[in-house]
């Protein structure tokens, strides 16, 4: 059974920036296609970032472009967010996911297209 585990969060302020880590255990963690998510109190899960599984292919939400970069490190069983320039809107528990069945196709930005999910870590951001 794999398991995800997230760290890095934390309480910054804004302009500062943070990595997380999530680390991968109990699978190939080769073949898994990864996403991060954020989930904000009073919003839904959003898609934030993903990467395939040789790391040649990489999304991005449209509040991550340019700010937050996805880069996985398969020797580690890691894959990272490394988030720049954050803001308070930033503010949110931020979880990693792995797509392990293997499809063809692959919604990256719907939270249900993942199979197994971290414990979360949180992010808050002041002003």
């Amino acid at each position: 059974q794999v398991q995800l585990v997230e760290s890095g969060g934390g309480l910054v302020q804004a302009g500062d920036s943070l990595r997380l880590s999530c680390a991968a255990s109990g699978g190939t963690f080769s073949n898994y296609r990864m996403g991060w998510f954020r989930l904000a109190p009073g919003k839904e899960r959003e898609f934030v970032a993903a990467v395939t599984w040789n790391r040649d292919i990489t999304y991005y939400s449209n509040s991550a472009k340019g700010r937050f970069t996805i880069t996985r490190d398969n020797a580690k069983n890691t894959v990272y967010l490394q988030m720049n320039s954050l803001k308070p809107e930033d503010t949110a528990g931020y979880y990693c996911a792995a797509r392990i069945k293997y499809s063809t196709s692959w919604n990256y930005r719907q939270w249900d297209e993942y199979d197994e999910w971290g414990q979360g870590t949180q992010v808050t951001v002041s002003s």
